[in-house]
């Protein structure tokens, strides 16, 4: 594990487990334009289809997509949090890991979720990331990418009580797009909604399909 921001998010998240999953671990239950999602893209990645879930957190979107008939698996940088994904979901498997750095074969993979992870990552390093992700998908395979929308950062240095150093890259769609398409992946669905009211939001929220070509 290399690279500052890899430290600052692990770090973070250890330090926040418990409490983040206390507050934010059922949140989606409460969404339903993410549900929606969520049930669309495993869909698409169809019945037993294998999904790794990288930057899973407490799992909670792991948990959705095996309830869609897939085959899903978390991956998070923090073994705070997959500490918590564990205890929470103690049916599924979660695994300590790097979205940069997969422990994963060679187009093994039908579909991989990146909800509100690659917010962490910075614009130099996301190279490294969609190459590490077109590696792991089969041709055919989709990418889903959640994440806010903005041009500028949010930086925290507290949470939950905490100190903390955390980054969340705010980026358009199109950001997105350009940065990915480079490695072979092509857009298939752009969903952009408007922050809701309940004070937890603060920019629109965006959930970007991508697919990786079916022939090299």
């Amino acid at each position: 594990m290399t690279g500052r921001y890899l430290r600052d998010t692990r770090d973070g998240y250890d330090a926040t487990a418990a409490a983040y999953a206390g507050r934010f671990h059922d949140w989606l239950d409460r969404k339903p334009v993410e549900l929606a999602v969520l049930r669309s893209f495993a869909g698409l990645v169809g019945p037993g289809g294998y999904i790794v879930d990288v930057g899973c957190g407490t799992g909670a979107t792991t948990a959705i997509l095996a309830r869609h008939g897939t085959k899903a698996t978390g991956i998070d940088l923090s073994p705070n949090m997959i500490g918590e994904a564990r205890r929470l979901n103690p049916e599924l498997d979660f695994r300590i890991g790097a979205m940069a750095h997969l422990d994963l074969g060679d187009e093994t993979v039908d579909g991989l979720c990146a909800w509100y992870s690659v917010i962490h990552v910075p614009d130099g390093d996301l190279d490294a990331v969609f190459a590490e992700f077109h590696r792991v998908l089969r041709p055919g395979g989709y990418l889903l990418l959640a994440f806010q929308v903005g041009d500028r950062p949010r930086i925290l240095d507290e949470a939950f009580g905490a100190k903390v150093s955390l980054v969340f890259h705010r980026r358009t769609p199109q950001q997105i797009i350009a940065a990915a398409r480079p490695h072979g992946f092509t857009p298939y669905v752009e969903t952009v909604r408007e922050c809701d009211d309940d004070g937890l939001e603060s920019t629109p929220q965006a959930f970007l399909i991508m697919r990786k070509p079916t022939v090299s």
